[in-house]
């Protein structure tokens, strides 16, 4: 629609100075207007100016821009790179502190755990030393006490034994003093 609207302002501008309109239609219709030779001049002319233009507003306005935000770009770079490299550093630092608390830690818990224990067997060992001298007590008055019994129980079965004779011999239709009784009740009972 654009063409034909081109072409008819053409025509009438054509008949307005009176010149034929179809020989300058057959002219204009015959190929495309970029590719007529009268015209090279100026669009040369426009693209040089177009060029010019182009590479002015490129090398003063949008090349320093994106020149500025590449820079920006690689300082930002740089310094995240830095940082985490002063991170890994801090990281490493801390890891070597971490392991040495650890040993230390570590060690202090050993040494509290000997202090612990010698702790532990000097009281067990004073325990033990009381318990022991009151079991020797105790073993020493159970002896006497055992002793007391056994010499108890020794005049007494003495004394059992002269009594039993006594009456066997009694019993026997036999006579017998107290005083052999005793001597052969002795002699029997040492051995």
């Amino acid at each position: 629609m654009a063409n034909e609207t081109h072409d008819a302002a053409t025509l009438a501008a054509n008949a307005a100075h009176g010149a034929a309109p179809a020989a300058d239609h057959a002219a204009q219709s015959a190929g495309m207007p970029q590719l007529d030779v009268t015209t090279f001049g100026n669009q040369i002319f426009w693209l040089l100016v177009s060029l010019v233009v182009i590479y002015w507003v490129l090398s003063r306005i949008a090349l320093p821009r994106i020149g500025a935000v590449l820079a920006d770009r690689q300082s930002t770079i740089v310094g995240d790179l830095n940082a985490a490299d002063e991170l890994k550093a801090k990281a490493k630092a801390a890891e070597v502190a971490y392991e040495k608390a650890l040993t230390d830690a570590r060690s202090q818990a050993q040494e509290i755990v000997g202090k612990a224990k010698a702790e532990i067997q000097k009281d067990l060992d004073l325990a033990i030393a009381k318990a022991d001298a009151e079991i020797a007590a105790r073993t020493a008055e159970s002896e006497s006490r055992i002793d007391e019994i056994r010499a108890g129980a020794a005049e007494a079965v003495e004394v059992v034994a002269k009594d039993t004779a006594a009456e066997l011999v009694a019993v026997l239709g036999g006579k017998a003093d107290a005083a052999t009784l005793a001597a052969a009740v002795s002699a029997r009972l040492k051995g």
